[in-house]
């Protein structure tokens, strides 16, 4: 058999090919799950493959519905269409809103979406475009991290969570930063009841912008160190 049969048998519906397209599914999500695993991640190892792996399934079942049971009839990427919309409710259940509005888990979201669209490809016979996806999926999840910490520790715009005992420090607390010379890009303040004195305090989400020469650790240490300055962290 040469290399054009061998292509046009692995494009065909037949057990060899159905093999194959799962079982690099199963190769390819899996290794991507495994960097989101390692990392102790709601979405894991078992869970990329699932995911891949029905994407497969879900294209494979398309094109035998399209080529066998319609003879050509009808829309060939219908289910595959799904696929895209449905992996919403997966990727949302790993994204975490904490009680500091820290959002959390939109890598692991993003890379179940992006496993799923690999499978649909691995499921459509689509090999050299599911292989080099695998390659750029994985060099993003598991090599790009530290490049994107650096990125990040060279921003002069952070955002800060801060409490106040009580709201007659907000103003005192403006004109410290105003004064300092950092400028405000965006502030929300949410007023609640400190449960074991019955006065009001102040949550406060802050988006500063630094001037050059400041890091964000000596903004927070000065920040902890104001009156009326019950808690205060950076959000990442």
């Amino acid at each position: 058999m040469d290399s054009v049969q061998l292509t046009a048998y692995l494009a065909e519906l037949n057990p060899v090919s159905i093999f194959l397209r799962l079982l690099l599914a199963t190769l390819c999500g899996g290794l991507i799950g495994m960097e989101r695993g390692k990392k102790r991640r709601a979405a894991g190892f078992r869970t990329h493959i699932l995911v891949c792996l029905g994407s497969s399934v879900t294209m494979i079942t398309n094109q035998y519905l399209f080529t066998v049971v319609s003879n050509g009839a009808g829309d060939p990427g219908r289910l595959g269409a799904q696929v895209i919309s449905g992996i919403g409710f997966l990727g949302a259940g790993t994204i975490i809103v904490t009680g500091q509005q820290q959002i959390k888990g939109l890598t692991t979201a993003a890379g179940l979406w992006a496993s799923a669209c690999m499978g649909l490809a691995i499921g459509a016979g689509f090999y050299l475009a599911a292989v080099i996806a695998f390659g750029f999926i994985f060099v993003v999840v598991t090599m790009l991290g530290s490049l994107d910490d650096y990125f990040y520790s060279r921003s002069r715009t952070i955002s800060l969570y801060i409490e106040l005992k009580n709201t007659f420090y907000f103003k005192d607390l403006i004109s410290y930063l105003k004064e300092s010379h950092r400028k405000i890009d965006s502030i929300d303040v949410e007023k609640g009841q400190d449960p074991g004195h019955g006065h009001d305090i102040l949550g406060i989400f802050l988006i500063l912008r630094l001037p050059k020469g400041r890091n964000e650790s000596g903004v927070l240490a000065e920040i902890r160190t104001l009156p009326g300055v019950s808690f205060a962290e950076e959000l990442e």
